[in-house]
């Protein structure tokens, strides 16, 4: 079995999770507890790669980061490079396209959260910043756990998307999807098997983890 691609697609979903654990959680928070009109816009913005086809939301992510593009060409400017069938670009893309399957957990998380928990600490003088890392963040495990699996499984398995930003280059933009696909041309349905399955049982453990993590919290 070929594990260039599989190892690629690990990487990418793991940085991809990581970059939207951090910047996403206090947009998370902020949406959870604002009472802004602009709530329901933002919303809307960060569930949006829910219902739009990845074509689509590739597309326009090909033409903002290619060289030409708003993003793209001051990239380009800076380091020389082009974000369209890069890594780089392959990972903003893949925060985009999993956004909101990491805020939504954590905004359901906080959401939960006992109001007299967070206005406590504040009467014991923490700032907002204090009492978000000491009292909310610790509090809404079951949501960050949900929200790290979820954006995980979820960049492990895009197709539409990092195929029209990234392309097909082995090594460096061929993920694991793009090389079942690539075998799945050429008939060799043998490797397609392979590497299907792995991603098959890779969702279900990690899927099964987080339920048996969450139900042990809830007693």
């Amino acid at each position: 079995m070929d594990f260039g691609p599989l190892w690629l697609s690990v990487q990418l979903a793991f940085t991809t999770t990581a970059i939207l654990i951090v910047a996403g959680a206090p947009l998370a928070w902020w949406l959870s507890q604002t009472r802004s009109k602009l709530q329901p816009f933002v919303q809307a913005l960060v569930a949006m790669p829910i219902v739009l086809p990845p074509t689509v939301l590739g597309f326009y992510l090909l033409i903002l980061l290619g060289p030409n593009g708003a993003i793209g060409a001051w990239w380009v400017k800076v380091t020389g490079d082009a974000l369209t069938f890069s890594f780089v670009g392959l990972v903003i893309a893949s925060c985009i396209y999993s956004l909101p399957f990491a805020i939504q957990p954590m905004q359901n998380a906080f959401e939960a959260l006992p109001k007299k928990n967070i206005e406590a600490a504040w009467t014991l003088g923490a700032s907002r910043l204090d009492a978000f890392l000491s009292v909310a963040v610790p509090l809404s495990t079951r949501g960050f756990i949900s929200a790290i699996v979820l954006s995980f499984a979820h960049t492990l398995g895009e197709f539409g998307v990092v195929l029209m930003v990234g392309g097909n280059i082995p090594g460096e933009t061929r993920v694991v999807s793009i090389a079942i696909y690539d075998h799945v041309e050429t008939l060799n349905y043998a490797a397609a098997h392979q590497l299907s399955m792995t991603l098959i049982a890779f969702a279900f453990v990690t899927l099964f983890g987080m339920f048996v993590i969450n139900r042990r919290q809830l007693r």
